[in-house]
């Protein structure tokens, strides 16, 4: 019934069809619980709720799509002779079994932790849901495909020890690429999977973020994931920095949840002469953890540099040293990480993280199925079923192929891995970003260059956001064809990019050996660095503030999970909430209609709800009309119902780019290809040498474009959300006193 009242369209006059939905959806109503005075009594049938046009919108972002494309999709071919991914059954209806997160319930985390110390059978983790696609797919599993098979997962594979689902780099990129709500994710996944522990992964005092954050907004944060349905909270230090992981830590405590503190592997304990980060150190940092409350230790292996023999030797070590349970995370990006694995289960590790078969290995996480047969029969045997992981197996394999676009070249392990030591969700990213930039094909001199900018830091930690900064100074030096000698010169003037200098300023903590002190001078031009845990010199976030300028932004009420998110990302959280406005949740709808939308005559079924499933026809695209838009013909529940599009493709484009010239002086270029974010010149300033012009975005990496000399401002040739070129000309700064141009644009 609720469907036909929805379904009416009556135009010029007024209905009371409002009314009638909201009679038949009142639960007095729909119980029988009335009498002829129910209208009388019951004001509330008369306060009719805005119609949500879910429908409309959704059919609107499809005709967007179909007219402009996703800019996610942009270059990336349409994969052909895709399978139906096969979502497992769950026939058996009855309440979930008994799991990890039903044993944490009932004995609290202290005791929880005990448990997993005492349990023979080797612990698994399930990393599919976010380590596993961030490492091989830049991140990009939507929430419909990780949904599709959490039911099954809660009835037959509750014996895991828990599902990473959630943290680290998908919280953005949910909301920056995927258009969803990733509080909204977490929330569906609990809901599916009750029995089974989430976790996450924080990245301390940065917590989802790529910078330091006030501390109180690491508390709030943490207390909204813990309320949204978070159960372990996987805590670390870009710099293995204890200092900078105690406000995490601690905020992890006080919300009663599983605090696994993790130590960041790098180096090679098996090699002598690397003895910055040696045995002594690691167990040093692990005693540490541990009396600072941590409930399990984390060994976070980002690169799979953790040989199998450094992996014995490790657990063995740390086994001996401390007394809570030791949790091994690590990547196949060499080939060798299954061996690393079995090495720590050898050694009497507590818990593993591996990944399904079909989202195992390369920069992913070893194969979960394999791990499962090499320990069957043994006294580390997982005690998981064969048949379950075949099915869920079959699943991912399917939805994985939707994904193509976003594969990189990677076809087998890489033993450079060993060289470069770069993590494995990087590893996808940069190469990514090194398409986006045009230097795939230098991509061998992108990883030579990320190692000697990682000797030129000093031999640092290298995990999000430290990692990034490396990444970033690689990329730059590429792009503008710097060497390291020119980066060290003290004579040679380079605009480090922004990541660059808040690292040697401290903003990401102290690293363990310290700044190598000259090219700290030569970053920072004489500012002076923090040496204080940076927490400690941010101001306290006004919260209650912040959330009414987040409200203004968006122009509605915001949860205090969309605060949380707001608080991390301010830019991308308001440009996420107006693409909702505009199009609605577009998390339901299936993957290739979200990245390349329907082709003629598809028929698409989509469940907005429970209860509610739109039928959606494509049937054509017409023609532009004079002002350029395209009128999208759909059938709609078998109803005709039609939207327009502006097609960008028909718009202006203006005049050409101007591109800059080396030998003129007045001339300041672009230093590599990407998104105008902000510009702070304006024609006529007065500027000194050094002074921030604008900032550039690519792929995350923001850099400013600095006054090479003093001058006056005679042109701005660009505006925040302007595409722009290597070298492609921005500002013409002339002289002090003299003209700044003619200003007239090429031909």
């Amino acid at each position: 019934m609720d469907r036909a009242l929805r379904e009416f369209r009556i135009r010029g006059v007024s209905t009371n069809l409002p009314f009638l939905e909201a009679l038949i959806a009142h639960p007095g109503f729909r119980s029988g619980d009335y009498t002829t005075r129910f209208i009388d009594e019951t004001p509330e049938l008369f306060r009719f709720r805005p119609r949500r046009d879910r429908a409309t919108r959704l059919l609107q972002f499809i005709g967007e799509v179909l007219v402009n494309g996703n800019p996610e999709a942009a270059g990336r071919p349409r994969p052909q002779h895709l399978a139906t991914p096969v979502i497992p059954p769950v026939v058996d209806r009855s309440a979930e079994p008994r799991g990890t997160r039903d044993l944490l319930v009932e004995l609290g985390p202290e005791r929880f932790a005990r448990w997993m110390r005492d349990e023979r059978r080797l612990l698994v983790t399930d990393t599919t849901f976010r380590d596993a696609h961030q490492s091989l797919l830049a991140t990009r599993f939507r929430t419909h495909d990780l949904l599709g098979p959490a039911p099954y997962y809660a009835r037959h594979l509750s014996g895991l020890f828990s599902l990473e689902a959630w943290g680290g780099a998908t919280f953005d990129v949910a909301m920056r690429f995927l258009k969803e709500d990733p509080w909204n994710r977490l929330a569906q996944l609990r809901a599916a999977v009750p029995n089974v522990l989430i976790q996450m992964l924080l990245r301390s005092s940065n917590a989802v973020g790529y910078t330091n954050y006030p501390d109180n907004v690491v508390r709030f944060f943490v207390q909204q994931a813990a309320e949204g349905g978070v159960d372990l909270f996987r805590v670390f230090d870009s710099l293995n920095w204890v200092e900078n992981m105690r406000v995490a830590m601690d905020a992890v405590l006080e919300s009663g949840r599983l605090l696994e503190a993790a130590i960041c592997y790098t180096g090679d304990l098996t090699d002598p002469s690397r003895s910055k980060y040696d045995l002594a150190y690691y167990v040093g940092m692990a005693k540490e953890l541990e009396a600072a409350g941590a409930h399990i230790l984390g060994i976070k292996d980002m690169a799979g540099l953790c040989k199998p023999e450094a992996a014995r030797l490790l657990i063995g070590a740390l086994r001996a040293e401390v007394g809570i349970p030791i949790h091994f995370h690590t990547h196949d990006t060499s080939g060798i990480s299954a061996a690393s694995v079995l090495a720590a289960a050898e050694a009497g590790v507590d818990a593993v993280d591996v990944a399904m078969d079909p989202m195992s290995g390369l920069t992913s996480q070893p194969n979960l199925g394999a791990i499962v047969e090499a320990l069957r029969g043994s006294d580390r045997d997982t005690g998981l079923e064969r048949e379950p992981l075949a099915r869920v197996a079959t699943y991912w394999e399917a939805v994985r192929g939707a994904y193509a676009g976003f594969e990189s070249d990677m076809r087998a392990g890489a033993a450079e891995v060993y060289e470069h030591e770069m993590p494995g969700g990087q590893y996808t990213n940069l190469r990514q970003q090194a398409r986006a930039l045009g230097i795939e094909a230098r991509w061998r001199e992108v990883a030579g260059t990320y190692a000697a900018v990682n000797r030129m830091f000093g031999d640092i930690v290298k995990v999000t956001p430290t990692s990034k900064v490396v990444g970033d100074l690689a990329v730059y030096m590429v792009t503008n064809d710097l060497t390291p000698e020119q980066v060290l010169d003290p004579d040679v003037d380079i605009a480090f990019p922004d990541s660059v200098v808040e690292f040697f300023h401290g903003d990401l903590g102290q690293p363990h050996g310290g700044f190598p002190e000259a090219l700290q001078r030569k970053v920072l031009k004489g500012a002076e660095p923090l040496r204080v845990r940076p927490g400690e010199v941010l101001e306290p976030v006004d919260l209650d503030a912040e959330k009414a300028e987040a409200e203004r932004l968006v122009r509605r009420r915001i949860s205090d999970h969309e605060l949380a998110g707001y608080l991390m990302y301010p830019k991308v959280f308001t440009e996420f909430a107006e693409h909702q406005r505009l199009y609605g949740d577009v998390s339901v709808l299936p993957t290739p209609v979200f990245l390349h939308g329907l082709q003629r005559d598809d028929e698409l079924f989509v469940d907005i709800e429970r209860g509610k499933t739109l039928v959606i026809r494509f049937l054509a695209v017409g023609e532009p009309d004079e002002d350029g838009r395209r009128t999208i013909f759909f059938e709609l529940n078998g109803q005709p119902r039609e939207v327009k599009v502006t097609d960008r493709s028909l718009a202006p484009t203006g005049p050409g780019k101007r591109m800059a010239d080396d030998a003129d002086p007045t001339h300041v270029a672009a230093p590599m290809p990407g998104l105008v974010v902000a510009v702070m010149a304006r024609p006529g300033d007065v500027v000194e040498r050094g002074d921030r012009l604008l900032s550039i975005e690519a792929m995350k990496m923001e850099t400013g474009v600095f006054a090479e000399h003093d001058g006056v401002v005679g042109e701005v040739l660009v505006s925040p959300g302007t595409q722009v070129d290597t070298k492609q000309l921005l500002v013409v700064l002339g002289e002090p006193g003299g003209a700044g141009g003619d200003g007239a644009p090429d031909e």
